[in-house]
């Protein structure tokens, strides 16, 4: 299907770089403008064209690979001229492709060229990135220094990581995309993961989804080519045939690659450092054409099961991981040494899919021999491999031979060449040789398959009904897993009640016994004067007339609390820090006494706090009589001063008089 969107780029000056922009959008053209190389970025993000065409890369210069780096996934770029090297003129496409064209030197003419150009198929897609993206999960925040809360974070932070870790991975199995993960653990969960998946950006699209600025980052980079690639934008190419092979394929930071023929023969081995899937697809191509792709470790990399979907090949995966030592007997065995052990192990796993397959392959030369196709015998294994049988196989290959043959000579005038009858009775006698061998293991293919089929049948029929049962059994067992935690809920809060109400009973308990016992006066505690404190003490054991304060700390009490605590009428406070300035005030002048503890050498036990009677009541009553005399005294003071005002005015007065009488006089 043709694409909706085609944007044509021309340029226009080099210095500044400025381009000329044309858009095709269901046939119709539309001329956009002069674009700066950053407008054209933000103009392409904006309106996420199919195709951008232009007629050679080479325009963009320098900022090549800054302008494909930011194409959105679904956008290609594609040179309508042709791969480099091979490029043809704009005017002689359009001509071939019947598009009119004006003047060739300008540059909207061009990008229109370019559009057009691209809706008809013409033109090469620019590939600068792999079928590969590497997926990075990590925290998305330092830690920082600290105590118990940076550790209680930080290990917050791993448990989000290794969850997200999870799901990325549950969605790339599910989704049937091959993978490999690398994983740093730490605090029973993860500090970062890593995936390399095997997939292209526009495979990924929807189903992970980079993730910035909270306590976990995603990231997604994809793989870019050491060098541009150019894929033909309608796909066109004659595919050539080539020799099928068994191949090898160690995955990691060096990648080896063995390959082998149909017969055992060694044709190829190579290993190179930081090799991605597209160079490893290109140099496989190279040697011939995979029928099998083999790994020496179970299960298979992600990397291995990319390459062998990539070439529509069988994956062998050992039922166990191949040890060192079968790997050197291998080798010993091909009597060759190896330059390292990554093509070791990529050599270990063709020979041992080779081996694997070795009866099977010896069978189909007997068969071949007994029937005259030996030269056809390569084919016919591939086919085979691929899941053909023999029969089918062997058939396939006659066909394509009868289709090649030549057309037999003209028969000579003075008589009838019965060669090609006799040729075609021998194919006829083979093909119907072929065919009754071939129905006879597919009867006996039938048959298994009938018994099979009634045996799961039965299997099934069981496992319908254990399915049943056990549906029921998760039932009843959710019912009352919900029942017990409802009850453990319960249970939980009623213990709480009692607990508190335990601790309240053992307080009253002391006190009562400090009262009853009589040489010692309990106190009631509060850690610091404020509201809450003596609402909390009033609900758990109460507060009357009378009673003795022991305050912990009085700090930032005012008088709002003190006028409370006299209206309440308790007898007196004691604290272990000196009382605020207001506090001290409202109980002085309401004659509520007030002492540091240490004065009266106050024994406290947790929440439970005592002191002598005998020393408590001296302290009062030394107190209230200090205070009384204190109130004497400045009674008298005032009196006194109020006699002194007195005399004074009287003076005032007096002379005021005598002056007034002397004026007279």
């Amino acid at each position: 299907m043709r694409p909706i969107l085609i944007l044509g780029v021309d340029i226009i000056s080099e210095n500044p770089k400025k381009f000329a922009v044309v858009s095709w959008f269901n046939g119709k053209l539309e001329r956009k403008g002069e674009f700066t190389l950053y407008r054209l970025i933000r103009f392409i993000q904006s309106k996420r064209p199919d195709i951008v065409a232009i007629d050679s890369v080479t325009e963009l210069g320098d900022d090549l690979r800054k302008f494909l780096r930011s194409l959105p996934p679904e956008t290609k770029l594609v040179q309508v001229t042709g791969r480099p090297g091979e490029q043809r003129s704009l005017q002689s496409l359009a001509k071939e492709h019947g598009i009119r064209t004006a003047d060739r030197f300008d540059p909207y003419e061009e990008a229109k060229l370019c559009a057009l150009l691209a809706s008809k198929g013409v033109g090469y897609e620019v590939l600068a990135f792999e079928d590969e993206v590497v997926v990075k999960v990590t925290r998305g925040r330092s830690h920082g220094k600290g105590g118990w809360s940076q550790d209680r974070y930080r290990k917050r932070v791993h448990n989000l990581v290794r969850d997200k870790v999870r799901e990325i991975e549950d969605r790339l199995r599910r989704a049937d995309i091959p993978f490999d993960l690398e994983t740093e653990e730490r605090d029973y969960g993860l500090a970062r993961g890593e995936f390399r998946v095997y997939a292209s950006r526009e495979e990924l699209a929807g189903l992970i989804k980079p993730m910035r600025g909270g306590d976990v980052e995603v990231r997604i980079q994809p793989v870019e080519r050491a060098e541009l690639g150019f894929a033909p934008l309608r796909g066109e190419e004659a595919i050539r045939e080539r020799k099928s092979i068994i191949v090898g394929i160690d995955p990691g930071i060096t990648v080896g690659i063995a390959a082998i023929d149909l017969n055992g023969r060694i044709v190829a081995l190579h290993s190179q450092r930081n090799m991605p899937v597209g160079e490893v697809f290109r140099f496989v191509s190279e040697i011939g054409h995979p029928v099998i792709v083999a790994t020496d470790v179970s299960p298979a990399p992600g990397f291995v099961e990319k390459i062998a979907r990539s070439f529509k090949a069988n994956l062998f995966v050992p039922r166990e991981s191949l040890r060192i030592e079968e790997k050197n007997e291998l080798l010993r065995n091909l009597g060759i040494t190896v330059e390292d052990d990554h093509q070791r192990d990529a050599l270990a796993a063709a020979y041992k899919a080779y081996l694997r397959l070795k009866p099977k392959l010896e069978h189909i030369d007997a068969k071949l021999r007994e029937v005259g196709m030996v030269k056809k015998s390569e084919e016919v294994k591939a086919l085979v491999i691929q899941g053909y049988n023999l029969g089918e196989a062997m058939q396939r290959v006659s066909l394509r031979e009868r289709r090649k043959e030549e057309k037999p000579e003209e028969p000579a005038r003075e008589g009838v060449d019965v060669t090609p009858y006799i040729r075609r009775i021998r194919e006829l006698e083979r093909r119907v040789e072929m065919l009754e061998s071939e129905n006879r293991e597919l009867r006996g293919i039938i048959k298994e398959q009938r018994k099979t089929i009634g045996r799961l049948e039965r299997k099934l029929v069981d496992y319908d009904e254990e399915v049943r049962r056990k549906l029921l059994r998760e039932r009843e067992l959710e019912a009352k897993v919900k029942r017990i935690e409802l009850l453990e809920k319960q249970l939980r809060e009623a213990k709480a009640v009692i607990e508190r109400l335990s601790r309240d009973l053992v307080k009253v308990k002391r006190m009562n016994v400090v009262e009853m016992r009589g040489s010692a006066v309990p106190l009631k505690v509060m850690e610091v004067l404020s509201w809450r404190e003596l609402e909390r003490m009033e609900r758990e054991i109460g507060l009357r007339r009378g009673d003795v304060l022991f305050v912990v700390n009085p700090a930032g009490a005012g008088r709002a609390i003190a006028e409370e605590l006299v209206e309440k009428g308790i007898r007196a406070l004691i604290t272990e820090k000196p009382v605020p300035e207001p506090v001290a005030e409202v109980l002085r002048e309401a004659h509520v006494p007030f002492f540091l503890s240490e004065e009266l050498d106050v024994k406290r036990v947790d929440e439970f706090a005592v002191v002598e009677r005998e020393t408590l009541e001296r302290a009062i009553g030394e107190l209230l009589e200090k205070w009384r005399k204190e109130d004497e005294e400045r009674e008298a003071e005032r009196l006194l001063h109020l006699v002194e005002e007195y005399r004074l005015e009287r003076k005032k007065e007096l002379m005021r008089k005598a002056e007034e009488e002397r004026r007279k006089v």
